[in-house]
């Protein structure tokens, strides 16, 4: 049975019974509305004590029915009798209590959470809105100003904080035993939501929420239009805002946006262990970071701070003590942000030990290089590594780029090598590219997604190639950038069209981020094995030359005078017209669309031949690459679900359309041109829907 019933006297326990979390799907409302029958025809009750089994109250609903039709009884009939019922109901909240569980404690009379309580409404991250009175009981319980703040970001609070704005009427370590026990005219007190009058209108707030949703969640509908309904709340009935709410759920629901979201959700819940890895990754107490940069020090911080011991290497003494003043600023900036407190930052610094001695890592299980991105410099450190650690200790790289595959010949175990992949800032970004050699073992794999689970980060198993998933999608978007910027067009219309296209920013402002020496130095790399028949852009070279490698030297695609702000720089459209009269190329003037859709052709059909090369092992894989590692926009699901999306024929026929033009760079992948003569689409060829 999904929802258990109990009685003790004068008091019933209907417990929500739905492992692991106590999801909300068909039969645990099916086994409310028994619950329901059964306690109304009842005498003699009290009050009736509702709570989840096992560690939380209730998830929220089971995402997994959003792709199927509706199936009564539905949450909110089951919410109004509740709300209804002559028994008051009293919610026990333990865990957590999201979305719908939020709402189903919503509508008991008096609430009461453990002290580690999450609770909240976060179905705006799904793309819909509250469906089942959250939009309108919670604005009528603690204002339009918290239930804005709560309810258009979606975050959930913690008990402390929902007893403080009237969310929850008590916090206890046990609260099912204190909501069985509490005096029944404190509960009586407690007032039905439904009973409660309409909240003071407040625009201020209103216009707030609405401003952060815009920064921060930009195109985005879901939470524009669950603020539209909280701020109706106090103009309209209860019953009158219930009805608006669940019309415009149910239009959300259907919406791609909707669809988007929740598969990128899916995906990273499918992002962990196989299950043939699980029992054989090493354990990650002590573990040596080689490099202390900044990408090594956000490495050795991610893992101080969950609770490993690191030993940091180095070259010399200045190196080792440049390294511990990096790994002390992000300290430092945790505890400036309240990420950690006194206590947990010198707990990081007594597990750090930093210095040139390998000696000193000889117990680590796993050891990390993030040094130069030399392959000779790594060669040298695994040669050391493989000296003074344990046979059985694992050896990963965080190369960007470099063959893992003749990194691991180097040593005398290649089994023991695999590639992790970290995106900077180490410490906060959540991807983490798993590189699978071919002699790559299981227990390194295992390993790599143990260390991702230990820092919370999402893992993706990745091929050897150059660049692996993700920085070979970006090499190819930013030729396709560069192709764009020499035959018509400059850095800020190219970044304003993906900026629309829902980027946080475009390629050329995010290189000048990272610094254009970078990906020049990339481009020697590779130098000797480029197709001389592949058209290259020499833009980018120029600027270098001019010593213009972005925000750090106060100019690059664009100048950031006084440190500040970017604007236009007139010398970069110059260069590209001067190159294209070089060229002999003839400049045409690119619409925004043109542009858009030349950008992310070329990444679709560089990703779909990641896919039909084994590079990636599946198209959501390339969906949480791009999502977590290079801001492609969420709410569109990802670069492999948006193909599938507008449709593998559309881009098929974009490509070819292209190819007129350069048949090298615009040649359509094989996946694209069988998914286009068979009709199907990208996840279908991959789950072996071919011959």
């Amino acid at each position: 049975m999904s929802v258990q019933v109990s009685r003790e006297g004068s008091v019933a326990f209907v417990t929500l019974d739905n492992p692991p979390v106590n999801a909300i799907g068909r039969a645990v409302r099916a086994g409310l509305m028994d619950a329901l029958d059964e306690i109304e025809s009842a005498v003699g009750l009290s009050r009736v004590v509702l709570s989840g089994a096992g560690r939380c109250f209730a998830a929220g609903a089971d995402a997994k029915e959003f792709d199927a039709p509706l199936q009564g009884p539905h949450l909110p009939d089951i919410i109004a009798r509740i709300e209804a019922c002559d028994v008051p109901w009293v919610a026990a909240i333990t865990g957590v209590a999201l979305g719908g569980g939020c709402e189903l404690a919503l509508g008991c009379r008096y609430r009461i959470a453990a002290p580690s309580a999450q609770i909240g409404l976060p179905e705006v991250t799904l793309g819909v809105i509250p469906g089942a009175g959250g939009t309108q009981r919670l604005p009528r319980l603690v204002g339009i100003k918290t239930a804005v703040q709560l309810i258009a970001t979606g975050k959930p609070v913690s008990a402390v904080r929902a007893e403080e704005v009237g969310l929850i009427d008590g916090v206890a370590d046990d609260p099912v035993e204190v909501a069985a026990r509490l005096d029944i005219g404190t509960i009586e007190l407690g007032q039905s939501i439904a009973s409660l009058p309409q909240p003071e209108a407040n625009a201020e707030a209103v216009e707030a929420a609405r401003a952060l949703i815009r920064k921060k969640t930009p195109h985005q509908i879901a939470p524009e239009r669950a603020i539209d309904l909280i701020e109706k709340s106090a103009l309209v009935s209860l019953s009158e805002g219930l009805a608006a709410e669940r019309a415009t759920f149910l239009e959300l629901r259907e919406a791609p946006q909707s669809s988007a979201l929740r598969h990128v959700f899916f995906a990273e819940r499918g992002a962990r262990m196989p299950e043939p890895l699980r029992g054989q990754d090493a354990a990650l107490d002590v573990v040596t970071v080689v490099g202390g940069g900044t990408m090594g020090a956000g490495i050795a911080y991610a893992l101080l701070n969950k609770g490993s011991k690191v030993t940091l290497l180095e070259t010399d003494d200045d190196d080792v003590a440049r390294a511990n003043v990096n790994v002390e600023k992000i300290i430092a900036a945790s505890l400036k942000r309240g990420l950690i407190n006194e206590d947990a930052a010198e707990a990081c610094r007594q597990r750090l030990t930093a210095t040139t001695d390998y000696g000193a890592a000889s117990e680590s299980t796993l050891a990390i290089e993030a040094a130069f991105e030399s392959m000779e410099v790594k060669k040298s450190i695994f040669s050391k590594l493989e000296v003074h650690l344990p046979d059985s200790a694992v050896l990963a790289t965080n190369t960007s780029y470099l063959d893992v595959d003749a990194l691991a010949m180097s040593v005398l175990d290649p089994s023991r090598v695999v590639g992790l992949h970290f995106f900077a800032p180490a410490h906060i970004m959540k991807l983490l590219e798993i590189v699978q050699g071919g002699k790559t073992s299981d227990a390194a794999l295992a390993t790599g997604f143990g260390l991702a689970k230990r820092l919370g980060k999402i893992p993706v198993v990745a091929g050897v190639c150059d660049g692996f998933i993700g920085n070979r999608i970006l090499a190819r978007y930013r030729e396709a950038a560069d192709t764009v910027l020499m035959d018509g067009s400059t850095p800020w219309e190219i970044d304003e069209a993906m900026v629309e296209f829902g980027y946080a920013m475009g390629p050329y402002e995010a290189q000048d981020l990272s610094g254009l020496d970078i990906a020049h130095a990339n481009r020697r790399r590779q130098d000797a094995t480029r197709d001389p028949e592949r058209r290259y852009i020499p833009i980018a070279d120029r600027m270098v030359e001019l010593g213009k490698l972005g925000k750090k030297t106060g100019a690059g695609w664009y100048r950031y005078p006084g440190g500040g702000g970017k604007v236009e720089d007139p010398i970069v459209a110059d260069l590209a017209l001067e190159e294209a009269r070089f060229a002999k190329v003839e400049r045409k003037d690119y619409s925004a669309d043109e542009i858009r859709e030349r950008l992310v052709m070329a990444m679709i059909n560089e990703a779909a031949d990641i896919l039909g090369d084994g590079i990636a092992k599946r198209p959501s894989d390339i969906d949480l690459v791009t999502v977590h590692g290079y801001g492609f926009p969420r709410w569109r699901g990802g670069l492999m679900h948006h193909a599938d999306s507008i449709g593998v024929d559309v881009v098929f026929n974009a490509l070819k359309r292209f190819e007129e033009e350069d048949s090298i760079v615009w040649k359509p992948s094989h996946v694209i041109a069988d998914c286009a003569e068979r009709g199907m689409s990208l996840s279908e060829w991959m789950s072996g829907s071919f011959s």
